[in-house]
């Protein structure tokens, strides 16, 4: 048997991913329906709470850390929290509760009615991720779920789902990376439309100055003050 060739490994992911992809462009209005949801919700005080097992244990810590900093413009940091990085946390509680309330416990913990929890899972059939699903649901977060190919138990378990149709962990992976960039980017557009809204909102426009007696601007006219950009955090 002839030893592994990169350059087919590298055309067969390709092909994979080529497949894989065109897939997730039929879901590109999930992607943007996330978008915007969380920018309301982030804007309104919420957090995102992501975890995987894995490789998607790193994707889940590259979405909260593009939240925290930025991914393209410049912005606010907002709260995120990957609950795979969370070492002393996650021991302490497998070696007290098992690996199935591995993730769930923290959900329990951090999570708050409109929050937004983001599973990630290849197989969609990781118990913990499973479980942490149902515990985000029951405290009223809105359960977002990446996985592999559907149906699968998470997918179920969640509020929406992206599942990817490929047939390997590696192309799935991949497909998911795009996905987070995606929705990061649809983030940020949402933002600022949000922020230029609020802008435009609070613009007085050339409206009529208070006027004295001799018809000159009263030195005593209050001045309009704008609402502050929800993109900048406030002391």
């Amino acid at each position: 048997m002839n030893a592994l060739n990169a350059l087919d490994w590298i055309e067969d992911h390709e092909r994979e991913l080529h497949a894989a992809l065109a897939a997730l462009r039929c879901e590109s209005g999930t992607v943007a329906r996330w978008g915007r949801t969380l920018a309301e919700r982030l804007l309104d005080g919420g957090r995102l709470l992501a975890a995987g097992n894995g490789g998607s244990a790193a994707e889940a810590q590259h979405l909260t850390s593009e939240l925290v900093g930025r991914f393209l413009a410049e912005r606010r940091p907002f709260s995120a929290i990957s609950l795979c990085a969370e070492s002393s946390s996650v021991t302490a509680i497998v070696n007290d509760y098992g690996i199935d309330e591995m993730f769930a416990r923290q959900v329990e913990g951090h999570g708050r009615p409109g929050d937004v929890l983001v599973l990630l899972s290849t197989s969609g059939k990781s118990p913990n991720v499973v479980r942490a699903a149902e515990r985000g649901r029951e405290i009223g977060m809105h359960v977002w779920a990446l996985t592999g190919r559907g149906p699968n138990p998470l997918q179920e378990r969640s509020d929406d789902a992206l599942c990817v149709d490929a047939p390997s962990t590696a192309a799935v992976q991949a497909v998911h990376l795009v996905a987070i960039h995606a929705l990061c980017a649809v983030l940020d557009a949402e933002l600022a439309n949000l922020s230029a809204g609020a802008a435009l909102a609070n613009d007085p426009g050339p409206g009529p100055l208070a006027l004295g007696p001799a018809g000159h601007a009263s030195p005593h006219a209050s001045p309009v003050r704008a609402a502050p950009d929800p993109l900048r955090r406030t002391a």
